[in-house]
């Protein structure tokens, strides 16, 4: 049983100010609790926030290369901790563990070598004429980071805050609170100054919403739901703080008639699929020529059928459970409505698959026909759900992906490179991948619409934590 009763405050272990309330942690496995997480409140905040804010003057005013040398000497006891860091992730969401070895834990690690990387060739200083344009690190900066890919989100805002010369209060999910203790643990065995990275655990409504209200926060970054995305704003509006949200998506998968069928559909379920359904940039929508139509449904039953659905431990284990008990209830509810407004079920289904009888286990399901005004086709499901939708010509193909509030991501499949850049280029995504090329850490990531704005990764991670500054008279 876990017991995490201290939060990380100026740079020490220290219990909450108003100590008992907790939050149970249960395995998405077997559904038995496995830990009491503390949960902290405005006054919690208001200690992480005063010793970012003390933290600030010293740690802003660094040379870039101490940075750099903070930075890798946590890349070096990360990659240290990278087996704890894959286990930690399996026992709080249950993502299998060859998908926590080689994807979950990593990414976080190549978080931090790409922050390194950024801020190694950053030009802080610019010459315009007479004027320097300065780039300056923006203050404290209030952290809030989801379950689904806990450590990853985490380090795509901590190493660039740290990189830029910020300083940090990270409230990172309830429900993934043993990877981010793992970062605390890292960033004080690297030295980091106290106060200069801070860790506390709550809820939104309680602590996300006092550290985006807080008025020595300088800027919010979030990534979560559009609901909380749009809370978040709403409560740092008062203070008119910076807000960076990465939010939610339906990212459509554009299948073009000139595309290898096979490929680009197994493909396609397999990246929708893939922890689970629970990614942000999942292709949750596959467009399909109608010519290409049935062939494609059998293609996607097929290779849905064929993802096995059990135990995180198990080695031919595609896909864990669901990673806690409401996100269950929410793809199960989704499910029946699929059913409930006319969709065909071509695979998985409601329940679980056989023969588990407890955990929070979904079956990789397919839907076809479905029309782009179902629920399925509009809503973020989160989940192991693709809804298939047929189009007739290449025009209604790309209406039918930009005809969602989201604008995350979006992907595009064609035997001909330059069809496929122009495609690409119509649609309203803040990310389009080609022929199932691998996302780039370097290049920028967020969304159009409601699926947030501002941007990670690389230099343009490393620049939201900037703000400009002009000094003319400079020649």
């Amino acid at each position: 049983m876990h017991n995490l009763d201290t939060f990380y405050i100026g740079g020490q272990w220290v219990a909450p100010v108003n100590a008992g309330e907790v939050f149970q942690m249960v395995s998405p496995v077997s559904e038995a609790v496995t830990g009491t997480v503390a949960m902290g409140s405005a006054d919690d905040v208001d200690r992480a926030v005063a010793a970012a804010r003390a933290a600030f003057p010293a740690w802003s005013a660094t040379r870039v290369e101490e940075r750099m040398s903070v930075l890798k000497r946590i890349a070096e006891l990360y990659a240290a901790r990278i087996g704890d860091m894959a286990d930690a992730i399996r026992e709080e969401i249950g993502a299998p563990q060859w998908l926590c070895n080689e994807y979950q834990a990593k990414v976080g690690l190549a978080q931090i070598h790409t922050a390194i990387a950024a801020l190694k060739d950053f030009a802080f200083v610019t010459k315009q004429g007479a004027t320097d344009i300065v780039r300056e690190p923006i203050g404290v900066v209030g952290l809030i980071t989801p379950w689904n890919w806990p450590v990853n989100q985490v380090m795509a805002k901590v190493a660039p805050a740290l990189a830029a010369g910020c300083t940090i209060v990270l409230k990172p999910s309830e429900i993934t609170p043993l990877d981010a203790r793992i970062v605390a643990e890292i960033i004080h065995e690297a030295g980091v100054p106290a106060g200069v990275f801070n860790l506390l655990y709550g809820d939104g409504k309680s602590v996300g919403a006092a550290l985006s209200r807080h008025p020595d926060v300088a800027m919010i970054s979030i990534t979560g739901s559009t609901r909380a995305g749009i809370e978040v704003a709403i409560n740092a509006a008062a203070t008119v703080k910076r807000v960076a949200q990465e939010l939610g998506g339906k990212s459509a998968n554009v299948i073009l008639d000139d595309a290898d069928l096979k490929a680009a559909v197994s493909a396609g379920v397999i990246s929708c699929m893939l922890n689970s359904g629970q990614t942000c940039i999942a292709p949750t929508r596959m467009l399909v020529p109608r010519a290409h139509y049935e062939a494609a449904v059998e293609i996607a039953r097929a290779t849905a059928s064929a993802l096995k659905v059990g135990d995180p431990l198990s080695p031919d284990t595609k896909l864990g459970p669901i990673s806690n008990r409401a996100q269950y209830e929410k793809v199960q509810r989704m499910i029946a409505i699929g059913i409930e407004e006319g969709a065909r079920l071509v695979a998985g289904g409601p329940g679980r698959p056989e023969p588990l009888s407890r955990g929070f286990y979904a079956r990789a399901t397919v839907f076809a026909d479905v029309t782009p005004d179902m629920t399925i086709a509009r809503e973020e499901i989160f989940g192991p759900v693709l809804s298939m939708i047929a189009y007739d010509n290449e025009a209604e193909a790309i209406a039918i992906a930009n005809g969602t509030e989201y604008g995350l991501a979006a992907y595009v499949w064609s035997g001909d490179p330059a069809r496929a850049r122009r495609v690409a280029g119509q649609l309203h995504a803040g990310s389009v991948q080609i022929n199932g090329a691998k996302m780039d850490f370097t290049a920028p990531f967020g969304g159009v619409k409601t699926s947030g704005n501002g941007r990670e990764h690389g230099a343009y991670g490393l620049a939201e934590f900037l703000e400009y500054k002009s000094v003319a008279g400079c020649a």
